[in-house]
């Protein structure tokens, strides 16, 4: 029996998934917008798999993902949505999917798909940054000392970094991370957004920081 977590704001679907699920012999975790996935999906709680869509009514998928990577949340992801532009299939393997599958879908498949994701071995991951969290929601990071709003390439590029903590991203992740695919960006540009990321966090006294790894790209420590 695996344990996967849905989230999925349209009912109708959420209720198909839960049931495909239990039909399966497997346990399904239920949310219906990305605060409640924070919440239900946190790193503490052992899924095998999470099944999320990206259009959610508070935020989008793909940037909910990011942030339970950065908490410590190492389960593989499958989007389910009615995106199904190329570029939409490349930012949401850049924000961390393992798998992407187009509505409107056939159960089996998904459950086909979510059998074959909980089977793959897990890298060993670092814990998730402590007392920083990332509020998808409202493109926010906040500590115990305050909080600060992040534009949403900002919030995209820190989360691209903090989703692998201990790792060297590279710069070119963190651009397909952060802005659309094509998109021609120059190591200024990045450099610059960096900059503003790092005094954003030294605002709220975060006890993390960006170190740039240089020729290669950046990591949080």
């Amino acid at each position: 029996m695996l344990t996967v977590g849905v989230c999925e704001d349209h009912e109708p679907i959420r209720r198909a998934l839960a049931r495909g699920l239990r039909h399966a012999g497997h346990e399904a975790v239920l949310a219906h917008d990305g605060r409640e996935a924070l919440i239900r999906f946190a790193p503490a709680v052992p899924l095998d798999v999470i099944v999320m869509d990206i259009g959610l009514p508070d935020a989008d998928g793909r940037d909910v993902v990011q942030a339970l990577k950065s908490a410590g949340q190492d389960a593989p992801v499958l989007f389910l949505t009615a995106l199904d532009a190329l570029h939409d299939k490349l930012q949401g393997f850049a924000a961390g999917a393992d798998d992407y599958v187009v509505k409107p879908f056939e159960m089996s498949e998904v459950i086909a798909r979510v059998g074959v994701l909980a089977a793959r071995p897990r890298p060993t991951r670092a814990p998730g940054l402590a007392g920083l969290d990332l509020d998808p929601a409202s493109h926010s990071i906040r500590t115990s000392s305050g909080e600060a709003l992040l534009s949403p390439t900002e919030f995209r590029m820190l989360a691209a970094i903090a989703a692998r903590p201990g790792e060297v991203v590279r710069r070119r992740a963190v651009v397909a991370a952060a802005w659309p695919d094509g998109a021609i960006v120059s190591e200024n540009t990045v450099d610059s957004y960096i900059r503003r990321v790092r005094s954003k966090l030294a605002s709220v006294d975060a006890a993390v920081r960006i170190e740039t790894v240089r020729g290669v790209g950046f990591r949080v420590c």
